[in-house]
């Protein structure tokens, strides 16, 4: 087997790459000689038709599935040889397959590049400092109370926060609005599920009553035709419903898996999940930096076939998110140029991440793996079988592994990086404004311009 490489522009190789005649034609030869053995034709018995004839009716496709063959494994044996790493799969293309010659073809693929690793003093991090204050565990705990909420039947008229159900009427002109009618239509008030107006015209009435006013839909309302206008609804109110907040009593504490009624064990357990939140927000917000600083402080041609499979990639996750009935999709072509940036980035830090793996000999250390696997098991009832599972599991430890290795890579980078502690508060960490960008300076000024 001979082979060439040309540099072709960016990371495309194409290799050229020609098998000896005489071993193609022999491997040809052999497989028609099999097939001869049950090869059945008229006016010839089974595995008598002779070996010309067999040649001439299917020499061709053999010919065509022993050079597919045979491009294949020449091509793994050829990279080898020039010690070239193909970031995807070749396009290859027969120059020379006619009898009597050598098998000639060529490959072409791209490699993957190579990275110089940048200082880990030039990746920047920001990271958010708190603690859980008595304040934070009050609010915690009204937010729970809230998510359990119950609704009542309101002996009242409907104000701002009730839950409503009516029946409505809109009239423009005159005229009967279909889009603009409704029958046990229920929604809150407050939340803008309904337009401004109609939900000022809700509010002050009881169950069983009924109002007629005007309600002006907003100029970008969602529906073209009715942008702007000025509809006559007639509304009947069937439920008023408020929220009814339980009680901070036993019966609410066994939900979180506190017993006999103890305050202080349930704000314990509650102030419990509350750090075991704040710790992984800020652990996901550094890590998210480094990434991002990996990225910025590094420069290369990316392969295009792994974005495109990135792309792809991406594309899977997000119609995932449709839910739609069984053996039916949603017809959505969504462009790829929606995900390029993001396909972009993420293939550029896998790649700096595996030359830093690499170049510094990481493995994942068995101690961070079993911790991982406890993190991971401990919400579930039976923790051992859930650890089990995933030992029995080779691609989901491998996924772990991974995963651990990410969290070393981050850990490394960490020991060298420039880090800015941000005092803050624990509810500015779990929504991200701790470590949120300034704004830009040109709108600072643009602000102070205006005002």
């Amino acid at each position: 087997m001979n082979v060439s490489i040309e540099i072709l522009s960016g990371l495309e190789r194409r290799l050229t790459i020609s098998i000896d005649s005489t071993k193609f034609e022999d491997e040809i030869t052999s497989r028609l000689e099999q097939a001869r053995a049950n090869v059945k034709l008229p006016g010839f018995r089974s595995g008598k038709v002779p070996f010309k004839e067999v040649r001439r009716r299917y020499g061709q496709a053999v010919r065509m599935e022993v050079a597919g063959e045979l491009m294949q494994s020449s091509f793994v044996e050829a990279v080898r040889q020039e010690e070239v790493n193909p970031a995807g799969s070749p396009k290859l293309d027969v120059v020379k397959m006619d009898p009597g010659i050598d098998l000639e073809f060529t490959a072409t693929f791209e490699v993957y590049p190579s990275i110089d690793l940048a200082p880990f003093d030039k990746v920047t991090v920001k990271r958010p400092m708190a603690e859980i204050t008595d304040a934070d565990l009050e609010d915690m705990i009204e937010r729970l109370r809230q998510q359990h909420a119950t609704q009542e039947a309101a002996e009242r008229p409907a104000a701002e926060g009730d839950a409503v159900k009516v029946d409505f009427e809109g009239l423009l002109n005159g005229e009967r609005v279909e889009s603009a009618c409704g029958e046990g239509m229920a929604f809150s008030l407050g939340q803008g599920q309904m337009i401004e107006d109609f939900e000022a015209g809700v509010i002050g009435l009881g169950a069983g009553e009924k109002k007629t006013f005007d309600a002006t839909f907003p100029e970008d309302y969602r529906a073209e035709e009715m942008q702007g206008k000025t509809v006559q609804f007639t509304v009947a109110v069937l439920e008023v419903n408020e929220s009814k907040l339980p009680e901070v009593d036993e019966d609410f504490m066994q939900q979180f898996g506190v017993e006999g009624g103890d305050l202080e064990a349930f704000r314990a357990e509650v102030t419990s999940n509350m750090q075991r939140e704040l710790n992984n927000a800020i652990k996901n917000q550094v890590k998210q930096q480094v990434m991002d600083g990996l990225a910025k402080v590094h420069d290369f041609s990316l392969p295009h076939d792994l974005v495109h499979r990135e792309i792809h990639s991406l594309k899977e996750q997000m119609m995932s998110q449709f839910q739609m009935p069984p053996g039916q999709s949603p017809n959505i072509d969504l462009p790829d140029a929606l995900f390029q940036d993001q396909a972009e980035k993420r293939v550029k830090v896998g790649l700096i991440v595996n030359e830093i793996i690499k170049a510094q000999k990481m493995i994942a250390e068995p101690e961070n793996v079993e911790i991982r696997l406890q993190e991971m098991a401990a919400p579930y009832g039976e923790p051992e079988q859930v650890i089990n599972w995933y030992r029995s599991n080779p691609e989901q430890m491998g996924n772990i592994e991974m995963a651990v290795l990410e969290d070393q890579v981050v850990d490394r980078i960490l020991d060298g990086a420039e880090i800015q502690e941000v005092d803050t508060n624990y509810s500015d960490v779990i929504s991200g404004a701790a470590i949120a960008p300034e704004p830009e300076d040109d709108a600072k000024e643009d602000t102070s311009a205006a005002e």
